[in-house]
């Protein structure tokens, strides 16, 4: 239970932190058979899917590290998902927010392309 509310926090921590730098809330925690996406987030007219991610203990890589390529393809077949229930004509872009245990908060824009 204490990493679920972690990762609570630090989604709610994340949210803010878009929210600082002009970023609109569309939804959270998106799930779908495919996976999960922690934030849908407007960025002007660009529509933004966000990983949040928290590491601890950075023995094993940061937190940005942590979205290895399995990762990034089911975050890619969950936004298809989202898209495909609520269409946007707009750009689309993946970014990741990724935090350290000291609460420093490192925003990845456009963090990896489809393929």
């Amino acid at each position: 239970m204490l990493g679920k509310r972690r990762g609570t926090e630090a989604e709610r921590q994340a949210r803010h932190h878009l929210e600082r730098q002009g970023l609109e809330f569309v939804a959270a925690n998106y799930h779908c058979r495919r996976g999960e996406i922690d934030l849908v987030m407007r960025d002007g007219d660009t529509l933004v899917f966000v990983e949040v991610r928290q590491r601890t203990n950075p023995r094993f890589g940061g937190a940005a590290a942590s979205v290895d390529f399995r990762k990034q393809h089911k975050l890619i077949l969950t936004a298809e998902h989202y898209l495909q229930k609520h269409p946007h004509d707009g750009p689309v872009r993946i970014d990741v927010v990724a935090m350290a245990q000291e609460n420093a908060i490192d925003w990845i824009r456009n963090a990896f392309q489809a393929s």
